[in-house]
């Protein structure tokens, strides 16, 4: 597909960007999902400057990704132990 033109609001800045067309509706969701995180910092915390909500955002999502990461990288480790285990345990099966 080809791309388009858009334009994002964040932090009350409007930023045009040429995206292709399958990607717009994730692009348009994140922009929604930080406005919302920097609304609700607004909300809860005695911070007004765009920067400082901006970046107390991208370090929440930035630590989110990163647990994440982890979290997939554990679960893999496990996967592969548990293949081993089997292997292992078909390998003393069949050389018996």
């Amino acid at each position: 597909m080809g791309e388009i033109s858009i334009k994002i609001n964040i932090a009350d800045r409007v930023y045009p960007l040429r995206v292709n067309m399958e990607e717009e509706e994730v692009i348009r969701r994140a922009a929604k999902i930080i406005n919302d995180r920097i609304k609700e910092y607004q909300d809860n915390y005695a911070v007004r400057d765009k920067q400082d909500l901006l970046s107390m955002c991208v370090l929440h999502y930035a630590t989110a990704t990163l647990k994440a990461e982890k979290k997939r990288v554990d679960e893999d480790t496990e996967v592969a132990d548990k293949v081993y285990q089997l292997d292992q345990m078909l390998d003393n099966f069949f050389s018996k």
